[in-house]
């Protein structure tokens, strides 16, 4: 059966289209840029599908002005560890160097779970139940990253946690042991490192699943997504109304930090969406969070530029195509209407339009940044 997938660079993967000889920068390249705000994120993205390493390096360079201080990198178990032991870090050093290089801390998505899926895993290890995935082998491979790249310093693991447990309550025993194991020997490792899972806010609330997330508050921080949408992907929050959904995300965690993985307002009128709602709900997003920082681990926009329409979403057999990547905040449906909003959503929701132009919640982004810095 086929499996709805987000598309390349739509918020939680990013799979770059640059040569083997562009795959890493000179080292005389990395010159550290002034200090952002670490609390505040973009997800940083290119507007097509094929991007050469000059044009993803004016694109980082872009973000980073903005004054933020993180973005969210998106690592994939089957990329990562092609073949058991050995590792592939060629595309993971195009984007960890230019993190690096625009002195960003990094949240890093590892997905074990993805909404209804796992994985995607290695084809050594096949296609294993959360009972077999192996938390040593985990281990090992957050090792390895955390190891290599010191500038992560928040993990996600999960995403749209909540999807994956709607019908199996009955395996949340099994991922809390599996994660709780891992949790505390990566701690051992990397001790300022911070691990937690990441919930989709609107479907918890569209789908009435906020036991799950409360079953779920373990780690350093609970993480959520957040698009203000109903269950067919159209808009129908007001800005005003968005955040108060924001705001029942501190009950949701039960006294733990919250982290705002991927917050996003879509622009196609498609579904609902216009600029000038942007930008107002960018305004509402920074007030929230300078009333309510000291409850906020981080706060990441997403995302930086727009796509081309239709390009955002797609279904794929196999999950495990290295070519597509996967959403944790997506809010999926089963039907192809769904998946068109969805589509529209997706593509419309960067600060950047597919012809470089900004939208008014660019410089609206920047101000607030400044503002609360």
């Amino acid at each position: 059966m086929a499996k709805k997938i987000l598309g390349v660079i739509i918020g939680i993967a990013v799979i770059i289209a640059v040569t083997a000889a562009v795959l890493t920068l000179p080292s005389s390249e990395i010159i550290t840029t002034q200090k952002g705000n670490e609390k505040i994120g973009l997800v940083i993205n290119s507007p097509s599908q094929s991007v050469s390493l000059q044009q993803l390096d004016e694109i980082y360079s872009e973000a980073s002005s903005t004054g933020i201080g993180r973005s969210n990198v998106y690592l994939f178990w089957n990329i990562i560890e092609p073949q058991r032991g050995e590792f592939d870090w060629s595309q993971s050093d195009v984007m960890m160097g230019l993190n690096e290089k625009n002195d960003l801390k990094v949240t890093l998505f590892f997905s074990v779970i993805n909404g209804e899926t796992l994985g995607p895993f290695p084809t050594w290890i096949g296609k294993p139940s959360l009972n077999s995935i192996g938390e040593e082998r985990l281990v090992n491979v957050l090792d390895a990253i955390l190891s290599r790249y010191n500038i992560v310093d928040k993990v996600v693991i999960a995403g749209e946690t909540e999807s994956q447990f709607r019908y199996h309550e009955q395996n949340i025993p099994v991922y809390k042991d599996l994660f709780n194991n891992v949790y505390s020997e990566i701690k051992e490792k990397h001790p300022n490192v911070k691990i937690g899972n990441a919930f989709a806010l609107h479907n918890v609330l569209n789908k009435n699943l906020g036991h799950i997330v409360t079953d779920l508050t373990i780690g350093d921080f609970v993480a959520f997504s957040y698009f203000p949408v109903d269950t067919l992907n159209d808009i129908v929050k007001t800005p005003i109304q968005a955040t108060q959904d924001l705001q029942k995300s501190f009950e949701l965690a039960q006294g733990k930090k919250v982290a705002f993985f991927e917050i996003s307002w879509a622009t196609s009128d498609f579904v609902g969406g216009n600029d000038v709602s942007q930008k107002e709900f960018l305004e509402k997003l920074f007030e929230f969070y300078s009333e309510n920082e000291s409850k906020i681990e981080f706060l990441t926009w997403y995302r930086q530029h727009d796509r081309p329409e239709g390009t955002c979403v797609m279904e794929q057999q196999d999950i495990g195509d290295t070519s597509i990547s996967i959403g944790g905040g997506s809010g999926l449906g089963s039907s192809e209407f769904v998946i068109e909003r969805l589509n529209h959503y997706i593509c419309s929701s960067g600060m950047i339009d597919v012809n470089g132009n900004p939208k008014s919640s660019w410089n609206e982004f920047k101000t607030q940044i400044e503002r609360i810095s």
